[in-house]
């Protein structure tokens, strides 16, 4: 897995917020609101273990990448829409270069 302190492609910065704000129905928040050094949880855009879950799902069903619950990275993967990024691109390439 890539470092998850590289810099992410804006653009899939910008889909993914879209993307947090659309699976998880967030109202009171738009995805140019979202920062994306925040953390996902606690303080900062407030998501818990449910909205993680519906996330991943989420992940999986627009980039088809996966995580397994049991992954001690996810605390790392889940701490910010930039990590989510990093992980996203990272995984993408592997698949890419493994066909």
């Amino acid at each position: 897995m890539a470092k998850l302190d590289a810099d992410p492609d804006p653009a899939l910065v910008r889909e993914i917020k879209a993307l947090i704000v659309d699976s998880l129905m967030l109202e009171s928040v738009s995805a140019d609101e979202i920062d994306d050094e925040a953390p996902l949880f606690g303080a900062g855009l407030g998501l818990d273990s449910i909205d993680v879950l519906e996330l991943a799902m989420a992940l999986h069903k627009r980039y088809g990448v996966k995580t397994k619950g049991d992954d001690a990275r996810n605390r790392e993967i889940f701490a910010s829409v930039r990590s989510l990024a990093v992980f996203v691109a990272a995984e993408r390439s592997t698949r890419a270069e493994s066909t």
